[in-house]
């Protein structure tokens, strides 16, 4: 499935979006350890990005059970799950930060989301 979602991410991905990607998914408490070690949380979150440098863009991992909770709350199937979670990950190795770029992370992610015939992503479902 990795293969896939990697193929769908650089055909979706912004023009900028220049090098090599490394999609990861795996046990929650993979992602968990990584969450506690770079973001000092002790819980599994659904995805994390790492940047790399020229000519590798970076590492996107995604917990797996927290991506099967989400879709199965969601009502829609995993392969669309990864997909949300694979895109925001891809812009955050982009540069891009919600939490503190007043709104524009927010902006591309939606105009992404509705070329890929995607639900709400991350960043919408929290507002």
């Amino acid at each position: 499935m990795a293969g896939g979602l990697g193929r769908w991410l650089a055909g979706i991905a912004p023009a900028r979006a220049q090098g090599e990607v490394t999609v990861a998914i795996v046990p929650d408490g993979v992602v968990r350890r990584l969450n506690g070690r770079f973001r000092s949380k002790d819980h599994p979150t659904d995805v994390l990005s790492f940047p790399g440098s020229s000519p590798f863009l970076g590492d996107i991992v995604i917990a797996r059970g927290v991506a099967s909770r989400q879709a199965r709350a969601l009502g829609h199937s995993m392969r669309t799950e990864l997909r949300i979670l694979a895109l925001h990950g891809l812009l955050h190795l982009l540069g891009y930060d919600h939490e503190v770029d007043n709104g524009r992370m927010a902006k591309m992610e939606s105009r992404l989301r509705r070329q890929a015939g995607l639900p709400a992503g991350l960043i919408s479902r929290s507002s």
